[in-house]
């Protein structure tokens, strides 16, 4: 089940009453550093914090006129604060305050992401657990290659998003910065240390470097790793939509009741959350490109980053929320078919074992490219002709040269390629 409070959450870090709520956190913070540094008296403080608010509403009413939303939510903070109102925004620039809450919105988000992929990995590892010993077939290029576990395969999946949850970590870090720098980031009007305080009261750190803005590569960053995180999600899925394909049938999403998969087929049972995963990652990774745009500006500020920050933040943030949330569903309900894995590994008399049979061959003194062509033959033959391939090497008089019968079977005992799962498990807190 999707988490809708997590996702409710995370809509009304990016909703527009919402961005005023950070930028008033900003405007107050910074009184508060005046005050500190004994610009600002403590009863001019309280009134202000005691009195200043905004409305949604009022602050579109007088962006209608003076067409700057900074200004029109200053203007409206000031009616409801009063005579006391001049004390605040002072020696700041728009910036100051858009992107030092923007450095908030990016913290209160990366927290709720960062919850996602740990409640992933806790559901990936019980699944790992469950099917440490559940075989199935490895595959290359989409061919069977050798037999391996099922557990295994979430392994990989697990080490993907600890990393990228490392990963994330390390860009929320870079991104949890702010400035009050003033216009062009020379503290022309405002004095350095207001910066420091301001940023100590709202737990982040000054940046070492602000023309009028944050530089945008800190952001672009961000939208990386969330691009990245996309990316591993959809590795995930396209693993479970080629699982599910009908001819191979290995495990399956599930499926309500009540569920209907086509207008036209009442058949169909679609892997239809693997697809939508897919599809949302593309949004994340262009989102991202978007981001990278940014970096080149005018000088010390222009404003083509902002509206574009308008939505791929929003949009990003939100949608890499989802779409862990629903990973995370899909893998908890997944049905795995057992019986199918195991069948799938032993297609045309167990053609998946050739390597054992060549290394055999060789460990006997046959040289390995001769040994190659021997069991190729053999293999091959298996696949072309939907027969069996230790049937092959059991009727094989060349084989039979360097190999007995019992030696030939021996190749096929799955338990070989097994014997290392747990060093495999080892690396993982499973």
């Amino acid at each position: 089940m999707i988490d809708r409070y997590s996702r409710e959450k995370m809509k009304k870090i990016w909703d527009l009453n919402s961005k005023f709520n950070y930028y008033l956190e900003v405007e107050l913070a910074v009184c508060r550093a005046y005050n500190k540094l004994g610009k600002i008296s403590d009863e001019v403080l309280t009134d202000i914090i005691s009195k200043a608010a905004f409305s949604v509403e009022r602050i579109d009413e007088i962006e209608k006129e003076v067409h700057h939303d900074v200004i029109a939510f200053l203007t409206n903070v000031n009616e409801t604060v009063g005579e006391n109102s001049r004390y605040i925004h002072m020696g700041m620039t728009s910036s100051d305050v858009i992107d030092t809450a923007l450095a908030l919105q990016i913290k209160d988000s990366g927290k709720i992401i960062l919850k996602d992929i740990d409640d992933l990995l806790l559901t990936l590892k019980e699944k790992a657990k469950e099917n440490k010993d559940t075989i199935c077939i490895g595959r290359s290029h989409g061919i069977h290659a050798e037999p391996m576990t099922f557990g295994v395969k979430i392994c990989g999946w697990i080490d993907l998003f600890e990393r990228n949850k490392r990963n994330l970590e390390k860009a929320l870090e870079e991104a949890r910065v702010g400035q009050i720098s003033g216009p062009v980031g020379t503290y022309s009007n405002i004095d350095p240390e207001v910066e420091k305080i301001t940023c100590d009261f709202l737990n982040l750190k000054p940046a070492k470097f602000s023309t009028q803005i944050i530089a945008r590569d800190i952001h672009a960053q961000y939208h990386q790793a969330l691009a990245l995180i996309a990316s591993v999600i959809e590795q995930v899925a396209v693993e479970l939509r080629h699982l599910q394909r009908t001819e191979v049938l290995e495990v399956e999403e599930g499926f309500s009741k009540g569920q209907k998969g086509s207008s036209a087929m009442p058949h169909k049972k679609n892997p239809i959350s693997a697809e939508n995963l897919s599809g949302l990652a593309r949004v994340v990774r262009s989102n991202s490109i978007a981001a990278m745009e940014n970096i080149p500006l005018w000088h010390e500020r222009d404003i083509s980053h902002s509206s574009v920050e308008r939505i791929i933040f929003p949009d990003s943030s939100i949608l890499i929320d989802y779409m862990l949330s629903r990973l995370e569903s899909t893998i908890k309900n997944l049905v795995i078919h057992k019986d199918n894995m195991l069948k799938n590994t032993k297609l045309f008399g167990g053609i998946v074992y050739s390597q054992k049979v060549l290394l055999k061959l060789c460990s006997k003194g046959l040289s390995r490219e001769d040994a190659y062509k021997l069991v190729q033959k053999n293999a091959l033959d298996a696949f072309n002709n939907n027969g069996s391939f230790i049937d092959n090497l059991l009727n094989d008089d060349e084989v039979l040269k360097y190999l007995n019968k019992d030696e030939i079977k021996d190749c096929f005992n799955i338990d070989d390629y097994l014997k290392n799962i747990n060093y495999i498990y080892s690396k993982f807190c499973i």
